[in-house]
């Protein structure tokens, strides 16, 4: 009477474990706006826009492509440290991702990376009262990140590695040379649109 309790049991937790269990549709768009953290001295916080198209290649894993807009002031630094006034412009970027989500309930907790290119925009660079153009361009980069899907909400912590930028500055005829620290951090709140249960 014991081993058919036991089994019973067993047998019950298995069922209830598979019913908070769930299959979701495998194409989901996640839509996000969020808080940029840049990195460097005279580096000013912005805001950031996401969307990421996915789709689930196993239920667990899911790939994707992120285009966001970063708007933030890059902290701007001579060589012997001295900061300068930056403007502040928009980074874009454009990454492909994956997702690994731990569980397959309404609760997921999720980590994924991405590659891709980020693309900075030029800023001026204003130092003792004299002015100049600090250059853009696009750099290759990563992205790491980690976060919960509760429903269709998202909440996320992202880092994106970008590297430096170096621009020779020509002010009268002083000629000095500058670097910008590219990567943020990314603090973000979302929704998406599709992925739900079956």
């Amino acid at each position: 009477m014991k081993k058919f309790t036991l089994g019973i049991l067993m047998l019950a937790s298995v069922i209830v474990a598979k019913a908070q269990d769930a299959t979701y549709k495998p194409f989901k768009v996640d839509l996000a706006l969020g808080y940029a953290i840049p990195g460097g001295t005279g580096a000013k916080g912005g805001v950031l826009f996401a969307l990421e198209p996915k789709y689930a290649v196993i239920p667990n894993v899911s790939v994707g492509l992120r285009m966001e807009a970063a708007v933030m002031a890059r902290g701007q630094v001579d060589a012997s440290g001295n900061s300068a006034n930056v403007d502040v412009k928009a980074a874009g970027s454009y990454l492909l991702t994956g997702d690994y989500y731990f569980t397959s309930t309404t609760v997921r907790p999720f980590a994924g990376l991405g590659l891709g290119l980020y693309s900075l925009a030029a800023a001026s660079v204003s130092d003792n009262g004299s002015s100049a153009s600090a250059s853009g361009g696009s750099k290759f980069g990563e992205m790491i990140r980690a976060g919960v899907e509760i429903a269709h909400f998202r909440v996320g912590l992202e880092y994106n590695f970008v590297p430096k930028t170096t621009t020779e500055v020509i002010v009268g005829s002083t000629k000095s040379e500058w670097s910008s620290k590219n990567s943020y951090m990314g603090i973000k709140l979302g929704f998406f649109i599709g992925g739900g249960k079956n």
